[in-house]
């Protein structure tokens, strides 16, 4: 990070965002084609920090995961627009995190309710869920293991 004044790099303030955060926005990238997709989470942090999420059975984010799975990711909250005097002293106070992962279709069916119930849990759910055969099997839930994670606040 360029501005080290601005970094944030405990972990216990990471969380703090992610947990304040309401959605996390994947970017993924094939050959030369980019994509950035908005998404609902959960996040679990016990023997590795990981993201799940849940979609459709298709479509061109898994397309995309399928060919290259390394992910670049962000999450932001507190926004607050300033204004000056002169158009150069308007500015946005924010708070942030952008970090890199691997992401993976989860297959196994434990992981798949693990990774639902955290996004439950993130929204304000609390505890275990239960979850229709059929539903989950016409979910796909992701898992994003975080392999570097940073954040900014201005």
């Amino acid at each position: 990070m360029r501005r080290t004044d601005r970094e944030i790099s405990e972990t216990d303030q990471i969380e703090d965002i992610i947990f304040k955060a309401d959605v996390c926005r994947i970017a993924l990238a094939n050959d030369s084609l980019p994509y950035i997709v908005t998404m609902n989470f959960g996040y679990v942090n016990d023997s590795e920090q990981m993201f799940f999420f849940h979609c459709a059975n298709e479509g061109k984010k898994l397309d995309m995961i399928r060919k290259n799975n390394y992910v670049c990711f962000e999450l932001d909250i507190d926004h607050q627009l300033f204004r000056g005097t002169r158009s150069c002293d308007w500015g946005m106070r924010f708070t942030s995190i952008v970090g890199y992962g691997n992401i993976e279709i989860v297959n196994d069916k434990e992981k798949k309710i693990r990774g639902l119930n955290s996004i439950m849990n993130h929204y304000g759910g609390n505890g275990e869920y239960s979850y229709n055969e059929k539903v989950l099997e016409q979910t796909t839930v992701l898992c994003l293991k975080i392999l570097e994670i940073t954040g900014k606040k201005k």
